[in-house]
């Protein structure tokens, strides 16, 4: 998957091939709010497997028999150096850039499994894209989702209960980051249902649009 990097400099690309993308629940206030959690206390880590990523403008595959399959708008920051216990002051240096990303989940399944690695593992369910910023100060970037142009989340990072900086600190003391990298900071309030037929806008101030249709994922032939 190949990303347009985008530095104050001279713009050239990399090829998106992350070791792991660690996702980062309930970490907007509002978000919490709106799904009856309380504020936690370390931000929550979960893994989406590489095979669920697609690129701007690629289908998302919304599997049939569930009530909610949720898009959820969320900034991504892609690591450039390798990031091995780093403190919270450093860990801005890490960072080749950020990007946007749509955690795409089925809700039905995360209640059911408690954990979230079927829920949010499916073929598809990580879009990414449209290009990795260089230079953004993530503090205070305005994030909203479009379903159908009509606006869905509406929402600024400040929001954020752990900041970028404290993400990457946190996720390195427990696991090495390596090049190329994906952490997907959380999500606003607004999350909603995806049906085939819809079309999905990530949209990150500095960034871009990430956009992608939605179809019926096929069944399996046996």
């Amino acid at each position: 998957m190949l990303l347009p990097v985008v530095r104050p400099a001279a713009p050239d690309s990399i090829d998106l091939v992350p070791s792991k993308i660690i996702g980062i629940g309930q970490n907007y206030r509002a978000h919490a709010a709106e799904m009856g959690k309380g504020i936690p206390e370390e931000p929550l880590m979960f893994m989406k497997p590489r095979s669920a990523m697609i690129s701007e403008g690629t289908a998302i595959e919304r599997p049939g028999g569930y009530d909610r399959v949720d898009y959820e708008g969320e900034l991504g920051v892609v690591i450039g150096t390798r990031a091995h216990r780093v403190t919270r002051e450093a860990a801005l240096d890490y960072v080749l850039g950020f990007t946007c990303v749509n955690d795409v989940t089925v809700r039905d399944l995360q209640k059911k499994d408690v954990q979230f690695t079927r829920a949010k593992g499916f073929d598809t369910f990580c879009p990414i894209g449209p290009r990795i910023v260089a230079g953004l100060d993530p503090t205070n970037l305005r994030i909203q989702t479009r379903v159908n142009g009509v606006v869905k989340q509406d929402s600024s990072t400040s929001d954020m209960i752990f900041d970028v900086a404290t993400l990457i600190a946190f996720c390195s003391e427990h696991m090495t980051l390596e090049v190329g990298d994906v952490i997907s900071t959380g999500t606003p309030a607004g999350v909603g249902n995806l049906t085939p037929g819809d079309v999905v806008e990530i949209e990150i101030e500095g960034i871009g649009v990430l956009k992608n249709p939605v179809i019926a994922r096929a069944t399996t032939s046996r």
